[in-house]
């Protein structure tokens, strides 16, 4: 799993890709734009979430819950999750259930 780190892909992923909203979570799923693409993934916390300590938190769960459902991605997607203001009062096993789903639908939504 490889973090995205350039605007411009951020952009592209949310744009093209399919997504999956939860109530505390939204998640891109862009497809491959190489077929030997490696995944990678991006995450988005603002401001809105809570002080710098709750979006570090928040961020921190994410990245531990995705690198358990990596292989739940198509090969070479880029994914953008984006924490919605909720994240932040959630335990990372109510995070979890609400990232599977997510991961599901916007998969599910990817134009091939």
């Amino acid at each position: 799993m490889h973090r995205m780190r350039d605007g411009e892909v951020f952009r592209q992923a949310i744009r093209r890709g399919g997504k999956g909203v939860q109530p505390d979570l939204v998640v891109h799923v862009g497809g491959p734009v190489e077929p030997a693409d490696v995944t990678s993934v991006g995450f988005v916390v603002s401001k809105k979430v809570g002080p710098a300590h709750d979006r570090n938190l928040v961020k921190r769960r994410l990245r531990h819950l995705m690198r358990e459902r990596i292989d739940a991605v198509p090969a070479g997607s880029r994914v953008v999750i984006r924490a919605l203001p909720g994240s932040a009062r959630r335990p990372a096993a109510q995070l979890a259930p609400q990232l599977d789903q997510a991961l599901h639908t916007a998969s599910s939504r990817v134009r091939r």
